[in-house]
């Protein structure tokens, strides 16, 4: 029994860390949208999209024109193909090609019903950038998100020496944050699009890494994973019980 509570101790943390981490962006994006529905967004958006007005040059409009396509729906198709044939063929991880799946397909599936839902209409239309359709929440920001952040796990769960695992975090992170600012300096998006298109990415990015690691363990452990983690629990709220009642 010490044994299983001792074992399950790790995952317990990391679920609620997990779960932790899910609530507080649905709580940000459920503002947005309770915002954006009563129209109280317009000044928040106009003050950033009036400083990236006045960084605009050709050299910013190159660069950005290019980042964008690096979450574009095309891009990430082939990219989603290329790692799941390695995830097929050489790391022979079911697990992971289950739960990339879904969490790649299910966030596009995502996108789409939340478009359809708040039906904002975009700064500006470009066929061109792929600046078609509604624009709450971002779909080039919800998307590369959820693969980069996909893409992080495995390399974090990989064999690579530590620095390299770091600067591969913050490359990616980067990578993220440049195509969401590029929707914004191109025209495609408004400010609040993008940071929901982080919230709700976040929120299924961390569910589908919870579930990933939940299957894993539960597959790779002779420990009964509910079991173990109700004893976790249990034995966490009385520690913190009887720290109160001192």
């Amino acid at each position: 029994m010490e044994e299983e509570t001792r074992k399950a101790g790790f995952p317990a943390l990391l679920l609620i860390i997990g779960l932790a981490t899910a609530s507080f962006f649905i709580w940000l994006f459920a503002e947005l949208a309770e915002e954006l529905l009563e129209n109280e967004l317009k000044s928040f958006d106009g003050a950033i999209i009036s400083f990236f007005g006045l960084v605009e040059s050709p050299a910013f409009d190159a660069g950005y024109l290019f980042i964008t396509e690096l979450g574009s729906v095309w891009f990430l198709t082939i990219l989603s193909v290329i790692v799941l044939l390695l995830l097929w063929f050489k790391a022979k991880d079911k697990w992971g090609i289950l739960f990339f799946i879904l969490a790649v397909g299910g966030g596009a599936l995502l996108s789409v019903l939340l478009k359809n839902l708040y039906e904002r209409g975009r700064p500006s239309i470009n066929e061109e950038i792929d600046a078609i359709g509604f624009s709450f929440p971002s779909g080039h920001s919800m998307g590369s998100l959820i693969f980069y952040g996909f893409i992080a796990y495995f390399l974090m769960r990989s064999r690579l020496k530590k620095g390299l695992k770091v600067l591969s975090l913050v490359v990616l992170g980067a990578l993220v944050v440049l195509i969401g600012t590029s929707r914004i300096y191109l025209g495609a998006h408004f400010p609040s699009d993008v940071i929901a298109g982080y919230a709700a990415g976040t929120i299924w990015l961390v569910l589908c890494l919870l579930a990933l690691e939940w299957a894993q363990w539960q597959s790779g452990s002779h420990v009964r994973p509910v079991r173990a983690m109700r004893r976790v629990l249990v034995s966490g709220f009385r520690s913190a019980a009887r720290l109160a009642r001192r």
